[in-house]
């Protein structure tokens, strides 16, 4: 009878991340297309789009990216093309492939089977991992390899022929996600630690074998977030790279000084004990601790979540308002459980050293991608308050517990879904960029009709949504793509009005220096203007009669909502 239950389970966890993938969220944002568009080059010329020959870290416009998710992708996009389907399937299967491995993963070092079929369901029911599995998002795939690397260790500690698949399932997380990079070896740290005399037993055969396969495929992203570009990301986003850094610690030393003397100038050195208080040292720590108190914040966990609309619902927290007691309670019911003393130490551990990653990051401490390891010990926890709660009330309420939680639990449910299909849409629309599909596509269709279309990047430089959505070809891209330097740039031209703006063939990317109506006074003749409504500035859909008669409005792509997002522009000759 179980086993239907975690077949329901499992048929669920794949409704809530397949059905409708194409339309929520919305479109595809930047990131997917760039996902996309790597792994169409890849199809195409066994390049990423920058022109590197099956990379270890794949070189986008902007930053370095770890490479398994836009493999991953290559065959769905090979079925698919660059759309929803083709960028989101890859997370959507291994965020309901996460739920299954969670599963056995529970079941595994608690030895119960009800348990891990509630952390199952709470997994697969959870805010937090369903956003996640419904975007191009890699930390699905990531989890799943983390939590499936994890239970085979753990059974490798009997059956030693698992271990070397363990090994490379762990391996390959930082190949899926940069957080993963410190968190695998936080993690080695915490299996050797709690779990030595047990690794010390294994024959050395298969010691040998995990550790060589271990070796054989982290050493070359290794390799290359040490040498190559693979560190590229977290310097730049780094709490260590922080601009405020020194500035602020000037302005506390200063402030220390004037409180000394209110007629010290801007120049006055710092005294000892300025520096004892005021320096690298402490502002890093306390950077790094409020970073990480925030991820253990009730606003972050249950209240409203990630700040940023494509990481979590405005309105809920990560997790459903009524886990917190439960959580709490789980906490308590692990710490003084029967359960054996090396998994309570890993999963205590795992629940507080989750966070580190995250919190050596600018925004890391309400930051849901990198926070994604966090994940599993808190369903845990939750799963194991609910079990606790219902083997310790006395047997003629645990039924009456069961209802009532599971009713609440249901309500909390029925509210996240309204919120994610109806209100969510609409709330998070820009950030998905909504409007630039319809936009590009319909610019591309005319291609042949114009001799230059200018894209506006006064919104979003626009570069990968051209090439995403117009399926540009990647080789033709890799010629126009040119090393100069340090860097690849695309050729220039100067255009009056817009300045000096890139252009890739008839593609222009730039912005005109003027109002909707002085914009034919600049735009070239046979010319087409893919504007954003921030460029018009009138709402050109409710109010059509407010278009200059010296311009000709080709088409108006409009947000999901109604809203204006795209204008496409060009002269009226008639």
């Amino acid at each position: 009878m179980r086993k239907y239950f975690l077949l329901i389970i499992l048929i669920s966890a794949a409704f809530l991340r397949l059905w409708k993938l194409d339309q929520v969220p919305v479109s595809l944002f930047g990131d997917e297309l760039d996902v996309g568009y790597h792994a169409y080059s890849i199809l195409k010329t066994g390049k990423d789009y920058s022109g590197n020959f099956m990379p270890r870290h794949f070189q986008s416009l902007a930053e370095w990216r770890t490479p398994l998710y836009l493999y991953s992708a290559v065959p769905t996009v090979a079925m698919f093309g660059i759309s929803p389907w083709g960028v989101r399937l890859p997370a959507a299967l291994f965020g309901i492939l996460g739920v299954w491995l969670f599963y056995l993963l529970v079941r595994q070092i608690s030895g119960k089977e009800s348990l891990a079929l509630l952390s199952a369901l709470g997994l697969a029911i959870s805010p937090w991992h369903v956003q996640y599995s419904r975007a191009g998002f890699e930390v699905t795939q990531m989890l799943a390899l983390y939590v499936g690397g994890i239970y085979l260790f753990l059974k490798g500690l009997r059956e030693w022929k698992y271990l070397w698949v363990s090994a490379v399932c762990l391996a390959l997380t930082p190949w899926v996600y940069s957080t993963a990079k410190l968190f695998l070896p936080i993690t080695i740290i915490i299996l050797f630690t709690v779990w030595r005399k047990e690794i010390f037993k294994v024959s050395k055969k298969y010691l040998m074998q995990a550790v060589l396969a271990f070796v054989l495929v982290v050493s070359p992203m290794v390799y290359t977030t040490m040498f190559g570009g693979g560190a590229t990301r977290f310097n730049y986003i780094s709490v260590f790279s922080d601009p405020t850094m020194v500035p602020e610690i000037g302005e506390a030393r200063l402030r220390d000084a004037k409180m000394r003397d209110p007629n010290i100038g801007i120049g006055v050195q710092p005294t000892l004990s300025d520096r004892i208080f005021h320096n690298k040292f402490t502002w890093l720590g306390s950077f790094v601790f409020r970073n990480y108190l925030q991820t253990f914040s009730t606003d972050f966990l249950f209240i409203r979540g990630d700040p940023n609309p494509r990481h979590s619902p405005q309105g809920i927290g990560q997790l459903y308002k009524i886990e917190f007691f439960i959580l709490v309670a789980g906490l308590a019911f692990l710490l003084f459980s029967k359960l054996d003393k090396k998994i309570k130490a890993f999963v205590v551990l795992w629940l507080l050293l989750a966070p580190l990653p995250a919190a050596l990051t600018r925004d890391g401490g309400n930051h849901a991608t990198r926070l994604f390891f966090l994940l599993p010990p808190l369903v845990f926890l939750v799963s194991y308050g609910v079990w606790g709660f219902h083997q310790w009330v006395a047997a003629r309420y645990k039924k009456l517990f069961a209802i009532c939680y599971t009713l609440v639990l249901l309500a909390s449910f029925v509210f996240y879904q309204h919120l994610y299909w109806i209100h969510h849409p609409w709330d998070s629309e820009r950030w998905w960029h909504a409007g630039f599909e319809d936009a590009i596509k319909t610019a591309a269709s005319e291609y042949q009709n114009y001799d230059k279309i200018i894209i506006s990047m006064s919104s979003e430089p626009a570069y990968i949504f051209l090439l995403g959505w117009s399926q540009f070809d990647p080789s033709t891209f890799h010629k126009n793509y040119i090393q100069r330097g340090e860097s690849k740039w695309l050729d220039s031209e100067t255009i009056p009005g817009f300045g000096k703006i890139s252009k890739l063939e008839k593609y222009y990317f730039g912005s005109a220096g003027v109002d909707l109506y002085s914009l034919a006074g600049v735009l070239p003749d046979n010319t087409l203007y893919l504007a954003t409504a921030k460029d018009v500035n009138v709402n050109l859909i409710l109010e059509p009669q407010r278009l200059p008669s010296d311009l000709k409005l080709i088409k108006s792509s409009p947000f999901p909502s109604g809203e204006p997002a795209y204008y496409l522009l060009t002269k009226n000759t008639q």
